[in-house]
């Protein structure tokens, strides 16, 4: 089969698309990929800078969507059956293999390239939204990096969840795309937190949403309100900035961390499924719709990853694996 393996730490350019045997199904699923969504831990993988380093070579590529070729009997997956996955490594590939805790029915009105932009986003952020910053109907919610996957994704999840959403975004383009996703308000990430005392009234926002870091970590401190939580989700920024805890203590705000992966796969291996079946009507409902950017095809790969690198995305990156 085909796919895409990185075999030195170069960088995304270094990514190459090889032929390689097929992975053997054993306890797992087995899913001939239509669609692969490209992620920033795959920019981090290309480098050995992130914080799972398999061995050389290894194929990257964290969440597809495609039809079962086989399931292991008791799984509740049939061949021939339209779904999402979350293989965590090896989605770069026309097959993957996917534990069945990880794999997840698409509605029948759900395409393949929005299928494969739900697992790892989508996933982690209901995971931040829900349970690590107890979002509510009727709070604010600040999103960095709005226009990206990631953004997106917490755009359109709060929305679902009632909340009034600020979209903190680079260029006019990428606010239209936050805009789509359903933003309230589009705000410039140069002078963002003015704009939020504006917006706000001076009372500032319930949550920010952080996957970025960097020199904003401050300013986007000082955007709380009253009981605020910043959800910290990354460092696309480049930058892991530190923390004057005497910041936190005048309105009782709060720094929350959000692990989505080392959550579920150390004490919790049943919650991806929980949290899809929370998902799954708002899918059908039309609710959650995920905003998607370039498509490219497999070979296009290092086009797809560098993408991200260059922090140039605007939605959902996609690799087109089929069709």
């Amino acid at each position: 089969m085909r796919a895409a393996q990185i075999s030195t730490l170069d960088g995304p350019g270094a990514i190459q698309v090889v032929d390689v045997p097929e992975p053997e199904a054993g306890d797992k699923v087995l899913i001939e990929v239509h669609a692969a969504g490209v992620t920033y831990p795959e920019v981090l993988q290309s480098r050995g800078e992130y914080q799972m380093k398999p061995p050389l070579p290894f194929i990257p590529g964290s969440e597809v969507a495609g039809v079962v070729r086989s399931a292991p009997e008791g799984s509740g997956f049939t061949a021939g059956q339209r779904v999402a996955a979350f293989p965590s490594l090896g989605g770069f590939a026309e097959v993957v293999a996917a534990a069945p805790s990880m794999v997840f029915a698409l509605p029948d009105g759900t395409s393949f390239a929005h299928g494969a932009a739900l697992p790892m986003n989508y996933l982690t952020m209901h995971f931040a939204l829900r349970r690590r910053g107890q979002l509510r109907e009727g709070e604010t919610v600040l999103v960095h990096g709005a226009a990206g996957g990631l953004g997106t994704a917490a755009v359109q999840l709060a929305k679902a969840y009632g909340a009034r959403v600020f979209a903190v975004v680079s260029s006019d383009a990428k606010g239209e795309v936050a805009r789509a996703a359903g933003a309230d308000e589009i705000v410039p990430s140069d002078g963002f937190r003015d704009a939020v005392k504006e917006l706000t009234g001076g009372r500032g926002v319930d949550v920010v949403v952080d996957p970025v870091g960097g020199d904003r970590f401050t300013d986007s401190l000082r955007s709380l309100g009253r009981e605020g939580r910043i959800l910290v989700l990354g460092f696309t920024g480049g930058e892991i900035p530190t923390v004057k805890v005497n910041r936190l203590l005048l309105n009782n705000v709060s720094v929350v961390g959000v692990g989505w992966g080392a959550f579920w796969s150390t004490s919790a291996r049943d919650f991806p499924k929980e949290q899809w079946q929370e998902l799954y009507p708002l899918l059908e409902s039309g609710a959650l719709d995920p905003v998607l950017g370039t498509v490219h095809p497999l070979e296009d790969v290092v086009a797809a990853v560098t993408e991200l690198d260059e922090r140039r995305a605007a939605g959902k990156v996609l690799l087109r694996v089929r069709g």
